[in-house]
This record gives structure tokens, sequence and C-alpha cells, in this order.
């Protein structure tokens, strides 16, 4: 089969040109840095991609030749060239955390070509004895995936990663309020002297099952209150790395989802906006909602997520709960939900989980109550019907 040729459109100085082998892989050649280059892949669009990528950095003075790249510089490549442009900025950020904390101080130094399996397993058993098996875990997908890429690009002739042991998948331990402490935790949340608008963001967590960045993110745009309905169309991200400002992005579903909150929390919202109102009256040019946020101090600003914490952890302690979580008032709202009669599909749609099967996978507990009551009430309909 003859090579097909493909000029790319850049200038002699600079430029380069892409073929077809015969071997059916596409290669690319330019002149980076005063030597010939030559880039392989098996599309014609990541081949340009790879050359392209190398003349910037070339231009740039960043260029590095692939066999004297560092498992450090790696990374950084893969997660600025090959990674950040596919996924939303909160998960490109938290991986940024895990390469930044942990993969570069242990293993950035190692020359990528050099980087053996064993060099990997030492690093998670490290990891493992200090941190979580979900931090370990998180830390393997994220080297993983960069080393696929490497793989791909023929920078590594095998993912090394591959061959490691991970630990065990932990069970993330829900603590919902039993209905004692839900009681407890309602005068506690009446009784203490929180400043606003503390109160009514664990109220209305408590009764509509939201997530922390979505109470937080909740804009007023989303508060239908003629329909008596809540939209969750955002969240707001406020854990950050060192220098991160806090944005606004999409829920953790991608997804937008409709609630139809009780009647009485419909009422928390209007009193909130009526002092919201007043605030903003009060402090005039100061105000600075500028994502038009439903819960705010006083000056408009977002609510801090220590603050949030401090005022949550000290109406747990009051109850005797210290160890209860913020997000532990959406599983308890749940479990209330399920327990008292709503249908599983209802309570799935309105967390935001994919599959009423995987709600009630999650509280299988629960799901076991319901089923003793289920049968309760078949076997009192046939004694009726006895009768």
């Amino acid at each position: 089969m003859a090579d097909t040729i493909h000029q790319d459109k850049r200038n002699a100085k600079g430029g380069g040109s892409v073929r077809q082998r015969e071997d059916g892989r596409w290669e690319a050649r330019c002149t980076i840095a005063g030597k010939r280059r030559s880039f392989y892949a098996d599309t014609q669009k990541e081949v340009l991609k790879q050359m392209r990528q190398a003349q910037k950095s070339g231009d740039e003075g960043t260029f590095v030749e692939p066999s004297r790249l560092t498992v450090g510089q790696w990374v950084d490549i893969w997660l600025e060239e090959y990674y950040k442009q596919t996924v939303k900025r909160s998960t490109y950020v938290n991986q940024k955390a895990y390469i930044e904390r942990y993969i570069k101080p242990q293993l950035g130094y190692i020359k990528l070509q050099a980087l053996t399996p064993t060099h990997i397993q030492a690093f998670y058993n490290q990891l493992n004895k200090r941190l979580s098996a979900t931090t370990t875990r998180h830390c393997h997908a994220t080297l993983h995936y960069s080393l696929e890429q490497a793989v791909e690009l023929k920078y590594i002739s095998v993912n090394p990663s591959s061959a490691c042991k991970l630990p065990a998948k932990e069970k993330k331990e829900m603590h919902p309020l039993t209905e004692e402490e839900l009681r407890n935790f309602l005068q506690a949340v009446e009784d203490e002297p929180l400043p606003s608008p503390y109160k009514d963001i664990f109220l209305v967590t408590l009764f509509t099952g939201m997530r922390r960045g979505e109470v937080l993110g909740l804009p007023w745009d989303a508060v239908d209150f003629k329909n008596g309905t809540v939209t969750v169309k955002q969240q707001l991200q406020t854990t950050l790395q060192r220098g991160e400002q806090p944005y606004i992005s999409t829920p953790k579903s991608n997804k937008s989802r409709t609630l139809t909150p009780a009647p009485f929390v419909m009422d928390i919202l209007q009193r909130v906006r009526q002092e919201q109102f007043k605030n903003h009256l009060a402090v005039g040019l100061g105000w600075k909602n500028d994502w038009n946020l439903v819960f705010t101090r006083a000056d408009g600003k977002y609510i801090n997520e220590n603050m949030l914490h401090t005022y949550f952890k000290r109406v747990c302690t009051k109850i005797g709960c210290p160890d209860f979580r913020f997000h532990d008032l959406r599983h308890t709202y749940a479990v209330t939900a399920l327990q008292e009669g709503d249908n599983p599909k209802t309570v799935q749609e309105a967390l935001g989980h994919a599959t009423a099967a995987f709600t009630l996978n999650v509280y299988a507990h629960v799901s076991e109550k319901m089923k003793k009551d289920s049968a309760d009430r078949l076997q009192n309909y046939y004694e009726k019907m006895k009768a």
C-alpha cells in the first residue's frame, strides 16, 4: 500500500509532514530544537495533535525528549494537555491535587521509561499506611490513566501500574440520625445562637437531601415559589487548592433535577429572601452576591465552608453526636423519606442517583425494613379478607 502524504499547515521553518505508513499507523515528522522528530499514532488526528503539542513546547523552550522525561514532567503534561479539556473543572482540580501532594513527591524524580511496578507498589503501600484506601485508589487511577496515555504515545511499551495490587475498597460509613437524635438536632438548631443563615442551611439540607455544594450554590432563579419547586442545577466549589478561587460547577451527576420540598421548606426560603433583601439595602454598594446565591453572609458573599463546619459541629456536639458529618444530613433525609413510605423512585430522583436500585442498595438496611413492612401489610390484608 502506497504511503499517503499529508502536509501540515505550518511554515517551512518549523513545518512538518504527516503520512500513513504501510502498517496502517500514522507518522508525523517535524523539526524541533534543531532535530528532526517523529511521532506515531493510530489516527491522523492524534498524530497531528502530538506533533503540534511538541512544536508548541519547542517554541516555548519546554520540549523534553520522551526518553528523558521524568514521571513528574509526564504527569504534568498529561494533566494539562490530555486530561484537562475532557473533564469538569472540579475533577481536574482534584486530580491535580493527587499529583502535587502524592505522586510527584514520591515518584516524580524517576525517569518515565525507568518506572517499574516495584516503584509504584512501594508507593501505594507507603501511602496506604498513612492515608485511606480510597486515597490510594484515587492516586492509582490518576497515575494509571496518565501512563496509559504514555503507552499510546509509545513513550513506554507497557503500563507498569497494571501489575500493582490495590487495597480493598472501603465501604463508606453513613450515620443517619435516629428518630430521637433527629428530634434533638432540630431542638438544638432552634436553641443554639447561630448567625444567619446557618440554621436555615441545616434545615433545608436535612429536608431536601441536597449535597453541601448544591445547597451553598443554590441560586434564586432555581427557586420557584409559585410552583413550590427547587431546581438543583449547580454547586459551589469551595474545597480548593492554595491560590484557587471558589467557582460554580454543574452538580455531581452533571444533570439538573427538580425537587418539590415540603411547604415549610419553601417558607424558610421565603424568609431567607426577605432577610437577604434587608441586608442588601443595609449594605448598599458593598453587596457582593455575584452568583445570586440564596444563602450568603450579611454582605452577600458566599458561605465559607470552614465556618459552616464550625457551626454544624457546635450543634452536633450539643446533642452528643460530635462525629456526625454534614453529608449525613443527606443520608438522614433519604432514610427518613424511605421509612415514612416515600416511593424509592421519588427518593432516587431527589438525591440525583442514577437508578432507584442504586438508592435501595445504598440504604439496604432501610429497604429490608420496607420488605418486612410490606409483608406485614399483606398479612393484615389476607387476614382481613378471611374475616
